[in-house]
């Protein structure tokens, strides 16, 4: 059953719709990652492994391969802003997902390096991207709700 609140939209709860969601947003932010780290690593001519995506220690400002692993993170926040636009289209729920796929990465950087992320890089990069993620998603749609909605193509009637 259908209700309507207090947008323009009918919402339910669709636990299935939401699940799907976060496995396609988690999928295509990994695989723009990779491909993201693949490229910056080609330009710089070093080679790039799952480590550089999961390993918290690679994540550090005094070689030119930590400098490369942020700034893909950085550009594949950017990314997930406009996954998060064309996936999940509602400026509220943003955030929700944002922070859903960081903590996600979260648990898997944890169990792919045996123990919690502790390094103060690591966590700054992470909450730095899911800002960056959160605010530009909602920006763009924002931009999408906000666009007027014509009511009418047609001549005008008198009533």
């Amino acid at each position: 059953m259908k209700k309507l609140t207090g947008s323009f939209r009918y919402t339910q709860w669709d636990p299935w719709l939401v699940i799907s969601q976060i496995l396609c947003v988690q999928c295509l932010l990994y695989l723009s990652l990779g491909l993201i780290l693949a490229l910056l690593g080609t330009l710089v001519g070093d080679s790039r492994t799952l480590d550089h995506i999961f390993e918290y220690h690679e994540i550090q400002v005094r070689d030119a391969g930590g400098r490369v692993v942020i700034t893909a993170f950085v550009i594949n926040a950017l990314v997930g802003a406009v996954v998060l636009w064309y996936i999940v289209e509602r400026t509220k729920q943003c955030m929700d997902f944002s922070c859903t796929w960081h903590l996600i990465h979260l648990v898997t950087c944890w169990f792919y390096n045996s123990q919690f992320p502790v390094t103060f890089s690591w966590w700054m990069l992470n909450v730095a991207c899911a800002t960056i993620m959160c605010v530009c998603a909602e920006f763009l749609c924002l931009r999408t709700e906000l666009a007027a909605i014509p009511l009418s193509l047609g001549p005008k009637t008198d009533l």
